[in-house]
């Protein structure tokens, strides 16, 4: 099968557009609720929590940017002879179209361990209340999330075209966690003025950047954009979905702000000022207690764990996908090669999840340092987005307005200015953690200095 074919199912009628209402929405819809993960639900809150609703702006902004950059990539994905790898590939020449691929394999790997470690961390209410043993308690989350890789193996290799059911079952997710985040910002009352004041642009006080990065990476996803060309071309879109497909985009980008703000607010109006520090379910949870009482922890692993499943084998999906197209080795995930790479992302989220369980990891944490780190990688993947948008062959209908091609030079520029940010704190906080080590061992301090001196 050449790399710009498909075979739809033995229903086409499934992969065409259906207008009206919510039924009319499809591809923007998944990725905003793969983007919607446990990675932007724990995020936002730590920024609610640490911020209150003073960064509010950011998620505007970063929300109007990726919309421009899932719309861009949607049109791409419908006027576009080939994939966006095939064309880099003819363009630009195969190892930077597998350049292209390794950087979303890499991103989709960050995310992909949040994922697991947010199912750890969901389950821990649960494990508290019905393990007695230590052994027990270490040995369970281990085998859930090897029972859970498991069975989406399985599935990978046991069914065809995901494409439909997944879908459906990603609105009806998105809209459980409005119906419950809503109600419970109700309760919690939260400062209007407050969230007024928040939208306007100001640079915040503390100089701990990490969770505002977090925040970027989880709602401006260029990844996931990226694969919105992808995901056009499974629903079986072409030219005459142009139209529907800003709808599309806008519609979807705004469910996946609309409920992130929801839960930062909800934690800037519980959380902000008091001295807990977010590492389990548990913590997180309290911001639930307006509305839950003391089962809110329950009820918010519940929700936790099943963003973490509702993006499970999606997310590792675009990793697989894009990386066997940068190879010239296909996109279909009926083919082997796309199968094989998600599996591979599958069990490298895995691997980290049960170290840092082994080692007892700040989970919480290590979910947003994942996050932020994705953001070092985006830059060249929306510059591609750019370069693609932008060659002078695109005439006629297929040709980029100049809007959507402005906001996405702007996404992109935003893009390497954040991966500076995320490169200079984790430098910082590198070598801090050097310094504290070599301060209490004078051989660690000799080879701590050498180390950065070189």
């Amino acid at each position: 099968m050449a790399n710009d074919e498909f075979t739809t199912d033995a229903n086409p009628s499934e992969n065409r557009p259906r207008a009206g209402g919510l039924r009319g929405l499809g591809p923007a819809i998944i990725v905003a609720s793969v983007v919607l993960g446990p990675g932007s639900i724990l995020t936002s809150s730590k920024v609610g929590q640490q911020y209150a609703y003073s960064m509010a702006w950011v998620l505007v902004l970063a929300g109007l940017l990726m919309t421009g950059m899932v719309a861009l990539s949607g049109r791409l994905g419908v006027t576009l002879p080939n994939t966006l790898c095939q064309e880099l590939a003819n363009r630009l020449g195969r190892r930077f179209a597998a350049l292209i691929g390794i950087v979303m394999f890499l991103i989709v790997a960050a995310f992909q361990s949040s994922n697991n470690i947010a199912v750890v961390t969901a389950v821990e209410p649960f494990m508290e209340q019905s393990a007695d043993a230590d052994d027990t308690k270490s040995q369970l989350p281990i085998l859930i999330l090897a029972l859970l890789n498991g069975v989406i193996i399985a599935a990978l290799y046991g069914l065809r075209r995901l494409y439909v059911p997944i879908e459906r079952v990603m609105k009806i997710l998105v809209l459980v966690m409005i119906i419950g985040f809503m109600g419970n910002v109700i309760f919690a009352r939260p400062s209007l003025l407050g969230l007024a004041q928040g939208l306007i642009p100001h640079w915040p006080d503390s100089s701990d950047w990490m969770p505002l990065l977090g925040l970027t990476a989880t709602t401006f996803s260029v990844g996931g954009a990226f694969y919105q060309s992808y995901l056009v071309r499974e629903k079986g879109w072409d030219t005459s979905q142009l139209r529907q497909g800003v709808v599309d985009s806008s519609v979807g980008i705004a469910i996946l702000c609309f409920t992130t703000l929801i839960i930062m607010m909800t934690s800037a109006a519980v959380l902000h000022g008091k001295a807990i520090e977010l590492k389990t379910a548990s913590d997180v949870g309290q911001q639930l207690e307006p509305l839950f009482g003391s089962s809110a922890k329950v009820l918010f692993s519940v929700g936790l764990l099943a963003g973490a499943i509702s993006s499970f084998m999606v997310n590792a999906m675009v990793g697989g996908t894009v990386l066997a197209d940068g190879f010239g080795l296909g996109w279909s995930m009926d083919q082997r090669w796309p199968k094989a790479f998600t599996v591979a992302a599958l069990l490298f989220g895995m691997a980290v999840a049960v170290a840092a369980t082994a080692f007892d990891v700040s989970r919480v944490g290590l979910i947003i340092f994942a996050q932020a780190l994705t953001v070092v990688g985006v830059p060249l993947l929306a510059a591609s987005l750019v370069y693609l948008a932008t060659r002078p062959d695109l005439t006629g209908e297929r040709k980029v307005p100049r809007l959507l091609i402005g906001l996405s030079i702007l996404g992109t520029i935003v893009t390497f200015v954040l991966a500076g940010k995320t490169v200079v704190s984790l430098y910082e906080k590198l070598t801090a953690a050097c310094q504290q080590t070599a301060s209490s061992q004078t051989v660690a301090a000799v080879a701590c200095d050498s180390t950065w001196d070189s």
